[in-house]
């Protein structure tokens, strides 16, 4: 405990932990149309598809909205871009409470909060640059964690949602996006003598870089599970175990908190072992978890099976983004907004595909057990990546320590406590 709280005070402590509740908020905002779905799904009468497609428009318009932010970030501030940030969700959630009662209102409601899943091109950044290099995967983890509001929107949603109907939770959502605004307005600041940003052309060169493909793929595994069974497990334990609303975002809340607290250890592991070869083990786990989900367990071992896949998810996200600082230090900004933006795609994949699933064979089962053989094949990819290129190219250049060989996993030890 001293160590960490050590770590932390190298940097900026009240802008890394307004980061956290600037991330935490938006993302309790951004996935809010994921546990009020089967409230909606029920007044309007939607197909299991629609069901899936509704949950996954804020992630999709999210992902798109993170290159722009991340942009923004590097050329106006974090800060600023994120204040801007907070004032927009209010609009959505103003929509919501007051005018959304069609499908295509709601489709509406769920572009606009986009800006709120965006959050996390602004966030990260600033957190970032507060802090050296050796302690980037603890920062990024506890910036980071603020995707537990996933799961403060699965307890409390329909909970809210049971007293006082749906548009009444878009009101009351707008209460903590309101105070965390004035919590990030005066804790929050913006790195003293940040390097110029290059022009928009020069940002996206970084799109040349093979490696900047490679983590968006890795990263629409990792926090595209991780969003996308947040924002569908509500319809899937209510549609595929017929538990009630309530219940069945109590088991999402469990599921998703399981994936928040612990990525900023995924961080820390990453900062100790290498990023990659913490992914190396997580991945595999993740893909036998949701393989054993798709084949239809009871529903206290369906829990388990998503407590563990959530839990490893949540330390992939932040083992990911311990890497993407050590490669692209410079352009953390525009590189976060893409990366972040894949994860997003890959998010907005995995709703779709278990609804489409839903509609079509009357279970979403199987879309477990594809996402979870793709994310196997994933912790393949990456190993061969970093044993053919990382190793002897750009890791090698800030791996203080050797690269120890287990036999079975090549451990990198990143930095020595």
């Amino acid at each position: 405990m001293r160590n960490l709280i050590k770590s932390i005070r190298t940097g900026h402590p009240g802008t890394l932990f307004s980061s956290f509740l600037y991330f935490d908020v938006s993302f309790m905002v951004w996935i809010l149309l994921g546990p009020l779905s089967v409230f909606i799904a029920a007044d309007l009468n939607l197909s299991p598809g629609r069901k899936g497609l509704l949950v996954a428009i804020p992630i999709l318009s999210g992902a798109a909205l993170r290159i722009f932010m991340g942009f923004l970030s590097d050329h106006v501030g974090p800060k600023k871009i994120g204040m801007a940030g907070l004032a927009l969700t209010l609009l959505p959630l103003s929509i919501g409470w007051l005018a959304a009662h069609t499908f295509t209102a709601f489709c509406a409601v769920g572009i606009l909060l986009g800006v709120a899943g965006s959050s996390f091109a602004v966030a990260l950044p600033l957190a970032s640059r507060w802090y050296p290099r050796e302690h980037q995967g603890l920062v990024m983890g506890i910036a980071g964690a603020g995707n537990s509001g996933t799961a403060i929107a699965a307890l409390l949603a329909p909970r809210l949602a049971e007293r006082f109907g749906w548009n009444g939770v878009f009101g009351i959502a707008m209460i903590p996006v309101t105070i965390v605004f004035i919590i990030f307005v005066i804790f929050a600041k913006e790195v003293p003598g940040n390097t110029r940003p290059a022009a928009l052309f020069d940002h996206f060169k970084v799109l040349r870089e093979g490696d900047c493909w490679w983590f968006n793929f890795f990263y629409s595994i990792s926090f595209g599970g991780f969003v996308g069974l947040a924002s569908y497990l509500v319809i899937f334990f209510h549609d595929e175990y017929h538990l009630s609303r309530v219940m069945a975002g109590n088991l999402t809340a469990l599921c998703v908190f399981s994936g928040s607290l612990v990525r900023p250890f995924g961080g820390y592991l990453a900062d100790r072992f290498g990023g990659t070869s913490v992914l190396t083990f997580l991945f595999p786990l993740v893909g036998l978890c949701l393989i054993g989900v798709g084949m239809g367990p009871a529903i206290g071992a369906a829990v388990g099976l998503f407590v563990i896949s959530m839990a490893c998810l949540g330390m992939a996200n932040g083992s990911v983004f311990q890497i993407v600082p050590q490669r692209f230090r410079d352009e953390i900004g525009i590189v976060t907004g893409i990366v972040g933006a894949s994860g997003g795609v890959g998010g907005f994949f995995l709703p779709t595909l278990l609804g489409g699933l839903k509609g079509r064979l009357g279970t979403a089962a199987p879309g477990l057990m594809i996402f979870g053989s793709i994310a196997i094949f994933a912790a393949a990819l990456l190993q061969a990546i970093y044993r053919w290129s990382w190793k002897s190219t750009w890791l090698a250049d800030y791996l203080p320590s050797p690269v120890l060989s287990t036999g079975r996993v090549q451990m990198v030890v990143a930095y020595n406590d």
